[in-house]
């Protein structure tokens, strides 16, 4: 079984094949994005440009089923770059691996002698895996969706925002609170997990040579679907999350 390069800097373990995956991810995002805006016509459109435009028109459909309409354009490129980023990444491990055999120590990588000792000589660093398959990339991205919902409840609806705590009584109070911490944690390990069981089964069939081609095949096209399933659901929930906190006062007058 190989292992992932972890570099120690200030106490902090890095993944390097994380940080790679990352950088990769986000510069096809950013291209397939230039691409796509790029000799835009309305005339001749292009398939990127048709394409792109159904996707705009999905993400728009889809925050607009998690807040009023007047609400959805200014988090239309929010919604863009969650769902094609994460999906993405979610795809980046299925294609190929990049894995190279160690005989000698690495000090900088912390693989000592005694390392390879222990390991018979035999060991492997694993240098490519889709990005979403490592916990903290997921959290990184939850952890980010918090803040800025709650960034968006306190400057677009700061009274109401504040008061839903208090809901529907004061003594609710705790569990409000719980349930606003869960959040996170919860979109972390839902990405986390999906993606993460799909490359470790990657992995498993690769061990069966020959044998598991067939095998790997149905699982990379499966792997596809819950790659797009998992970037959707991580945008709409947290579009329904965004929601919650700036449309109270909204909610409050309809009733």
């Amino acid at each position: 079984m190989h292992e992932f390069p972890i570099v120690t800097v200030a106490g902090l373990e890095i993944d390097l094949s994380t940080v790679i995956a990352i950088v990769v991810s986000a510069l096809i995002t950013f291209v397939v994005a230039r691409l796509a805006v790029r000799n835009l016509s309305v005339e001749n459109p292009s398939k990127l440009q048709n394409f792109m435009e159904w996707v705009v028109e999905f993400i728009h459909n889809t925050i607009a089923s998690t807040m009023p309409l007047n609400r959805v354009k200014q988090f239309v490129a929010l919604g863009m770059t969650l769902i094609m980023f994460i999906f993405i990444s979610n795809l980046l491990g299925l294609p190929f691996g990049i894995v190279t055999e160690v005989h000698h120590p690495i000090e900088w990588l912390g693989i000592t002698q005694a390392v390879l000792d222990e390991a018979h000589g035999h060991y492997e660093i694993a240098w490519w895996k889709s990005p979403t398959a490592d916990l903290s990339v997921t959290a990184g991205l939850a952890l980010i969706v918090f803040f800025l919902i709650h960034f968006l409840g306190l400057k677009l609806n700061r009274k109401h925002y504040l008061a839903h705590y208090f809901k529907p009584y004061p003594i609710f109070f705790p569990l409000n609170l719980i349930e606003t911490l869960v959040k996170p944690l919860t979109l972390a390990i839902r990405l986390f997990a999906n993606i993460f069981a799909g490359e470790v089964l990657l992995t498993t069939i690769l061990m069966l040579s020959w044998i598991g081609l067939p095998f790997m095949a149905v699982w990379q096209g499966f792997s596809i679907f819950v790659g797009a399933i998992q970037a959707f659901l991580f945008t709409i929930l947290t579009m329904v999350y965004i929601s919650q906190s700036i449309v109270h006062e909204e909610h409050e007058h309809e009733h």
